[in-house]
């Protein structure tokens, strides 16, 4: 259990939006332009040499020597941070893909005007980026609908520390939904992905985006092994908010794989509550439950908190100070909304924002809001707003302590990621054929090695395939 504090894999895939700042220059140019500089200039990771699928060419994008993958996704660049079991890896693994975004563009000479926007939508032209979490699930675990029906009530409700907040709202189209007939406009929403959201759980992501992606798709052992893949979440530009995001979720699984959820918390709709709580940045946040009762959205995080804490409290270090941080958001949501300036997005920014609007004579439907709204989430400490927050002691520590120079170049020591970055170290230069996917490496039909078991780091197994090839190699020429 020590080195495994989550008892699962957690990994966060993530979708950056561009800005350009000088009209001539083409915004759609630079998310390709930046992916072939950090695999071909900085080497920094070795490019797939083959199709993925009918969307992903050869050189759309590959694995890094960090363990993760970047890649161009519908014309955006997407990174995916390698296999963590530690929830302080998980925070540091996402943080590296904002740095090697940023390090990219400032070996270009473009830093002053690209940028970089980790958010979920796009204020002019409707389009919004996704943020999804991969949780690492045992196979047995049984989806009852009580249960699935539960945890829809966990991550409706999370968005009150989760949320990355944002100004106005968005009326998607979608196959069965009909947005309501709101009385007065949205000035300001708890979470960027709540308008976006239209299903408890779907298959398709494009389409028809849900709380949940049904698809089942380990990558890993799929007899041993299921993967939970959230759509629900924004993304942080808060690393704290970024750790109680993934902290709290870890825990309700293990609650929900050892049969320890709280009971009596389904709600009516989980899609209409999910939306109508980010419409209410000032409450009241309640929720309906399929039995007609109304309760708090914070009183059914509390009931999540309660049963985690009296089943996971004094597993390991990571699990307790997830705990108490938890703990510390929803009582300071309540009483002290303040002390979480720097840690909750949607409350720092929306503190930003009302600063503006007050200095400047402005009205919460001014268009100027829109690009405040989207520089909170520059990853550039010079541009991005939300850098410009310092947060109290608890969470401003937190947010430092977990940023590294390293982890754009080196794994996790402690998951397959470590026996991957071998490979890609190897690869990356050498000339051969190769293969890298999450489970695999290979060079051709017989030279192959599978890393079924994402919580073994393969370094040695690697190395043995590797110098194998090296050898074979010597016997031919």
């Amino acid at each position: 259990m020590d080195d495994h504090p989550m008892n699962r894999v957690v990994g966060l895939e993530t979708e950056y939006g561009a800005l350009v700042h000088e009209a001539e220059v083409s915004a759609e140019a630079w998310p390709s332009r930046v992916k072939n500089h950090i695999f071909r200039e900085a080497h920094l990771g070795a490019l797939d040499l083959h199709y993925r699928d009918y969307e992903e060419p050869p050189g759309n994008g590959g694995f890094l020597l960090n363990g993760g993958r970047l890649y161009l996704d519908m014309g955006h660049i997407e990174y995916a941070s390698p296999e963590c079991v530690r929830l302080r890896d998980a925070v540091t693994y996402d943080l590296a893909g904002d740095a090697l975004l940023l390090q990219a563009l400032r070996e270009l000479g473009a830093a002053d005007r690209v940028s970089f926007i980790k958010n979920n939508i796009d204020h002019y032209t409707g389009a919004t980026f996704g943020c999804h979490e991969n949780y690492l699930m045992h196979r047995g675990t049984q989806f009852a609908p009580v249960v699935l029906g539960t945890l829809l009530s966990f991550l409706a409700t999370r968005q009150l520390y989760t949320g990355a907040g944002r100004v106005g709202q968005a009326h998607p189209l979608a196959f069965d939904f009909e947005p309501p007939m709101n009385t007065a406009p949205v000035t300001y929403q708890i979470s960027q992905r709540a308008d976006h959201i239209v299903n408890d759980i779907y298959q398709w992501v494009q389409f028809n985006r849900a709380i949940i992606n049904a698809r089942d798709e380990p990558l890993a052992d799929y007899r041993k092994f299921r993967r939970l893949h959230l759509l629900i979440g924004d993304s942080n530009m808060s690393p704290f908010a970024t750790a109680l995001k993934l902290g709290t979720t870890a825990c309700v699984l293990t609650l929900l794989e050892e049969a320890k959820f709280p009971r009596g918390l389904i709600l009516d709709d989980a899609v209409v509550a999910t939306r109508e709580l980010s419409h209410r940045p000032d409450g009241p946040w309640t929720v309906r439950l399929e039995t007609g009762r109304s309760i708090g959205a914070l009183e059914v995080q509390r009931r999540f908190l309660d049963a985690a804490g009296n089943y996971l409290q004094g597993r390991d270090a990571e699990t307790d100070w997830l705990l108490e941080s938890w703990s510390f958001v929803l009582d300071a949501l309540e009483n002290n909304p303040q002390a979480l300036l720097g840690g909750v997005d949607w409350l720092t920014k929306r503190w930003l924002l009302q600063m503006f609007i007050e200095a400047e004579d402005l009205t919460w439907d001014d268009p100027w809001l829109l690009s405040l709204d989207l520089e909170y989430h520059n990853i550039d400490p010079v541009r991005g707003l939300f850098f410009q927050v310092k947060g109290g002691k608890r969470i401003a520590d937190w947010n430092a302590s977990v940023r590294s120079n390293s982890a754009s170049y080196c794994p996790p020591a402690n998951s397959r990621a470590a026996g991957r970055a071998q490979a890609v170290a190897h690869f990356r230069n050498s000339g051969l054929p190769y293969v890298i996917n999450w489970d695999s490496i290979a060079t051709g039909p017989q030279e192959i090695l599978l890393m079924s078991d994402p919580f073994r780091g393969y370094t040695a197994e690697v190395r043995d395939f590797l110098d194998g090839l090296t050898i074979a190699r010597d016997l031919t020429t």
